[in-house]
């Protein structure tokens, strides 16, 4: 998944703080940690936990008028692919995990999309040579992050019905009309998006010649101006009038429009004319499922995260290799916990990069991966004292035969822990002929390697990174919690359960907290394995630690901002009070009433 051409897509923002505020920093806290940005959001009878401030004001707007926490989650997802199209939108896939009050049950919808049924692997390899040669680089057995290649049939949409249908309360026309409003009449864009917004509309540019047409994106993602068209800066106000008609179309016409009505025939023209794969016949085959999360139990607390072909288990691996080990005594931040999480990430990667796929396509023996057995044998390989340096995948058979985060809860005690993404930054730099939104770029994590589990194929799902969460404690809802950030949500999601269970952090701290980032395992996409890798942290680690650390056999690194964004709402049986909690490194924010 790194690629010189991948790194260069992908925007790191290394935000610094205004000049202007000289020697000044933030003042003290009075309550709870020091270094917290705030206390939780607590409230009664809903919330709502997004990464934009707009969005969770509809969502809380939409249960105060009936309607479920789907139905709040619905709607704030269609405002913030409006809002933040640098992460998100209906060009995209949407993975959710719900819990109902009514059957005391959690239930999980994939609705990621699959590649065109028309290419098979040898074609895909030639369009990729040829791909490269067009744009004058050297060629390279990845799939490009940009360009028509990537591309498979956004599922957004089919999820958002397929969740409504079975929770909603109000017309999804109710759930949708916020998002339209906002389209049509324009919001200020805030100060992270801003700034991704230049960053990958500049990629875009740099590497235009992978991509097939250009200039729907400009008109889409550009306010005119003399010189042809600036990205909207901080506080500058937004319109996309051609999403407002798309949302408009599927709010009237329900799914069926996106995927069998006028919105696919126009897709399809559209690909036909720039030379991409994608058919109608692609978009009419879609659909997406009903999963059943996958769960260890980590302390006394029932983790769950969705099937492959998502990342979610390898959570899971982790936590269950971590229960051996006294977090808690060794400390939040020590040496000792930092390695033990360090090795258990390396340990679960490798098996990732292995075993995960499509399970339609692939036999993946994740019972044996998530078994108390297998993490025994795991477990075997982690020295304290020193990194190991020869990690690879394990086999378990031997045991048993940039992404956009929501959380909303209704007063009813429904829950929704729901992720949507384009993959890389906005996507693939393809915008349909009047259709408002960029179609994802998922399908670059795809392998090319005809033994791998991942491999490319006609009509499968690629491997993906987006991964929802939720946790019950003795069979009530505890917190539907998320983090994304590609590779990095596995191990936020680890680094958040074990500041709260392990470390006694509240909801918000444990957002607060420093995190770290782990990269250098084997790929999904045929990459080998670096060795012990790098890893990245975040300045709040001390730097007694950091150097211990390196000399334990890591090489680290100062953080480049690409630690994930966090939402989450935690559940107080006892009192029934929501906990609520954002990122504070994103734009967003928690509210309730």
């Amino acid at each position: 998944m790194r690629t010189p051409l991948a790194g260069a897509i992908i925007v790191l923002m290394g935000l610094t703080a205004n000049s202007a505020t000289g020697q000044i920093s933030r003042g003290d806290r009075y309550s709870g940690a020091e270094w917290a940005t705030r206390s939780p959001v607590l409230a009664q009878h809903g919330m709502a936990a997004t990464e934009q401030p707009l969005a969770t004001g509809i969502a809380v707007d939409i249960l105060k008028k009936g309607g479920s926490a789907v139905d709040a989650a619905i709607a704030a997802n269609a405002a913030i692919g409006l809002m933040q199209p640098v992460l998100n939108g209906i060009g995209g896939d949407l993975f959710a995990i719900v819990y109902d009050p009514k059957t005391h049950k959690l239930y999980g919808y994939n609705s990621s999309g699959r590649s065109p049924m028309g290419r098979d692997l040898a074609k895909l390899k030639a369009e990729i040579e040829a791909a490269y040669k067009k744009a004058g680089m050297p060629y390279s057995a990845h799939i490009p992050p940009v360009g028509s290649l990537p591309i498979t049939v956004p599922g957004t949409v089919d999820g958002w019905f397929a969740l409504h249908a079975k929770f909603g309360k109000l017309p999804i026309k109710d759930d949708l009309a916020p998002a339209i409003g906002y389209a049509k009449n324009g919001f200020p864009v805030t100060q992270l998006i801003s700034a991704y917004w230049k960053g990958n509309m500049a990629a875009f540019e740099k590497h235009k010649a992978l991509i097939e047409e250009l200039d729907n994106a400009r008109h889409t993602y550009l306010i005119p101006d003399k010189n042809g068209g600036h990205t909207p800066a901080e506080g500058e106000i937004f319109k996309n009038p051609d999403l407002a008609r798309t949302l408009t179309l599927i709010a009237a016409g329900g799914r069926d429009v996106f995927y069998k009505g006028a919105i696919a025939h126009t897709i399809d023209a559209y690909f036909k004319r720039v030379g991409g794969d994608l058919r109608y016949a692609d978009f009419a085959a879609h659909h997406g499922e009903w999963v059943t999360p996958l769960s260890v139990n980590y302390r006394g607390y029932d983790v769950y995260e969705l099937p492959p072909n998502g990342q979610g288990a390898a959570v899971l691996q982790m936590l269950q290799i971590l229960k051996s080990y006294d977090l808690k005594k060794m400390g939040a931040g020590s040496a000792d916990a930092l390695t033990a999480m360090l090795e258990a990430k390396r340990l679960a990667f490798e098996d990732l990069a292995k075993w995960y796929a499509d399970p339609k396509f692939a036999k993946i023996p994740m019972k044996g991966l998530l078994s108390e057995g297998y993490a025994d044998e795991r477990r075997k390989l982690i020295d304290l004292a020193h990194a190991n340096p020869n990690i690879g995948p394990g086999d378990p058979r031997l045991h048993d035969g940039d992404t956009i985060y929501l959380t909303t809860a209704d007063k009813n005690g429904m829950m929704v822990s729901l992720i949507q993404s384009n993959y890389r930054g906005m996507g693939s730099g393809l915008v349909a002929d009047g259709l408002g939104f960029m179609f994802q770029d998922r399908g670059e994590l795809y392998s090319l390697d005809p033994n791998a589990a991942n491999v490319y194929a006609p009509g499968k799902r690629p491997f993906h990174t987006i991964i929802p969460a939720f946790v019950m404690k003795d069979g009530q809802p505890f917190m539907s919690f998320g983090l994304m950030g590609g590779d990095m949500q596995p191990q936020g999601h680890v680094q958040v359960l074990t500041d709260i269970i392990d470390f006694g952090m509240n909801v918000q701290e444990a957002g607060d907290a420093a995190r770290w980032r782990h990269y250098g395992n084997a790929e999904p996409t045929g990459e080998p394995s670096q060795g012990i890798g790098t890893v990245e942290m975040e300045s709040g680690f001390s730097p007694e630690v950091k150097a211990e650390l390196a000399k334990r056999g890591y090489k680290i690194v100062g953080g480049t901002g690409n630690f994930g964004g966090y939402q989450a709402i935690m559940f107080d049986a006892k009192n029934h009070v929501y906990w609520g909690a954002s990122e504070m490194r994103k734009d967003g924010g928690a509210a309730g009433y």
